[in-house]
């Protein structure tokens, strides 16, 4: 992917993007409506919370690593944080291309006082739930519908109604299916992962040393001490590395200094400029021009 990562939800409703949305204490709900063209829209996004796509018209067709899934309109799918997707938006062409969905972004504190709340017992298992589109079944379908002209009227919305929506939208998750179930459960949880198979998937990401800690089942220094005890390094000079000798081999390729800087998580092409140049004694510019 070529374009620079959008981190979510917050970079969806600011500068340049502007959506829709909602938002009470870290909760947010984001609309997204527009006209693509038969060549689609593509892009890619780091969640910094769990989001619960819904497509009500045309199609996203999202990348996870090695997975794709497809939803389609009046489908759904459940991302966990900490995880960058690229997306593949398209428009119903027999409604002038029209795309349109709504995301529900979620707290992992917000989810816990649910579980509380509802008295939801364990459905815990050792394997991970799994993602997978879900259809929208008609109760959902009139909730979705039932947020719409919030989006309107935003100013007029009180906060306690927003936290009321969010908690009936889980409550009616939960009784969709039970794999749902275990997988809005399982965001909770720190689920205790391989290191090296973590980091090695996610170092080109816009991930902060947290967020690894997390995909890793681990605190942050305890996920520092067992990182050093594999590598004798510290985990953001490990992840410099990696993205700088990976850069090198793209610009090899023929990519743009802007195309590799931003395709490997670097947050501008002048700071990514100077770290090149600090490793490898030239410019990516200047790197290019000897290949």
């Amino acid at each position: 992917m070529n374009t620079k990562v959008l981190k979510i939800p917050f970079g969806l409703i600011s500068a340049p993007h502007y959506h829709n949305a909602l938002k009470l204490d870290g909760l947010s709900i984001v609309e997204s409506c527009s006209h693509t063209n038969s060549t689609s829209k593509k892009g890619s996004q780091y969640l910094e919370e769990a989001m619960l796509l819904v497509v009500l018209e045309g199609t996203n067709v999202i990348t996870h690593g090695k997975m794709e899934y497809v939803i389609r309109k009046n489908e759904m799918i459940l991302m966990k944080k900490a995880s960058q997707i690229n997306y593949d938006k398209i428009g119903n062409p027999e409604m002038g291309y029209l795309y349109e969905s709504m995301m529900f972004f979620l707290k992992e504190e917000f989810i816990i006082d649910f579980i509380k709340m509802a008295r939801i017992e364990s459905v815990e298992t050792a394997e991970a739930a799994r993602i997978c589109p879900k259809p929208v079944n008609d109760r959902l379908l009139k909730f979705f519908e039932s947020v719409k002209p919030y989006f309107h009227d935003q100013e007029q919305i009180d906060g306690g109604l927003i936290r009321l929506k969010m908690l009936e939208l889980l409550y009616d998750l939960t009784s969709t299916d039970r794999n749902l179930l275990q997988q809005l459960l399982q965001l909770k949880q720190q689920v205790y992962a391989d290191i090296p198979t973590v980091v090695e998937e996610n170092y080109a990401n816009p991930i902060s040393l947290n967020d690894l800690a997390y995909l890793c089942g681990r605190s942050l220094s305890s996920f520092k001490r067992d990182f050093h005890a594999i590598y004798h390094t510290t985990p953001a000079a490990w992840i410099r590395q990696k993205r700088l000798t990976k850069a090198r081999e793209m610009l090899a390729t023929g990519m743009s200094v802007k195309n590799v800087c931003y395709s490997l998580g670097f947050e501008s092409s002048a700071h990514f400029s100077r770290l090149f140049k600090a490793h490898f004694g030239q410019s990516p510019s200047a790197s290019k021009q000897l290949i």
